[in-house]
């Protein structure tokens, strides 16, 4: 079982380990997501990325945009959803996924968000795979809301991709997982993040 990935306060998500010595292969594109292998001194680390189709930065100067899910089976962590928004988050705020018919709410530190347990990703990623389109909003420091939008065409290939190169096994992706045996949710942990993908 995979768990899920505990916030590190000293280590943002978004930005790849210094001085990494890592390579990156790629094991392909699907529309406007792209799959990627790699290998740093934990072990193998297979990821998605995509860049939103439309933006809305409501007059919020701001970096590229982009979502990733990421696996890294050496330290037993799959599916880890994340999302950088390009600027510095409002402290405390949560940014809003929709996708369909569904809400989540992703916590967030700095630039970017993830989900708060490894059940959560899990449920996200499989929403995802079956899914036309994501909104992300959110809130920055200052200034207005501002909304992406993500075309999720390609996005359950690229999934496959990722889940063969890391051996990530997946029985639904649109089924939520079952809870911990305790009925309680995993304590969270933040996913270091890939190297960058250049």
């Amino acid at each position: 079982m995979a768990q899920a990935a505990k916030p590190k306060k000293e280590a943002p998500a978004a930005s790849p380990p210094n001085g990494s010595a890592s390579t990156t292969e790629s094991l392909g594109a699907s529309g406007p997501w792209s799959a990627y292998a790699s290998r740093d001194k934990t072990g193998r680390v297979c990821y998605l990325v995509g860049q939103p189709q439309k933006s809305d930065s409501a007059g919020t100067p701001r970096k590229a945009p982009s979502a990733m899910v990421t696996h890294r089976p050496a330290e037993n962590i799959a599916n880890v959803v994340s999302f950088v928004e390009g600027y510095a988050l409002k402290e405390g705020s949560e940014v809003a996924l929709e996708i369909g018919d569904k809400k989540f709410e992703l916590f967030t530190k700095d630039d970017g968000a993830w989900a708060s347990t490894a059940e959560l990703d899990r449920t996200i990623v499989g929403t995802l795979a079956h899914a036309k389109s994501a909104i992300v909003k959110g809130t920055p420091q200052k200034g207005r809301p501002t909304t992406d939008v993500y075309s999720l065409a390609g996005f359950a290939k690229a999934l496959a991709l990722i889940d063969k190169a890391c051996g990530v096994k997946r029985k639904d992706t649109a089924a939520p997982a079952a809870k911990p045996a305790s009925g309680k949710a995993p304590p969270r942990k933040r996913t270091k993040s890939p190297p960058a993908n250049g």
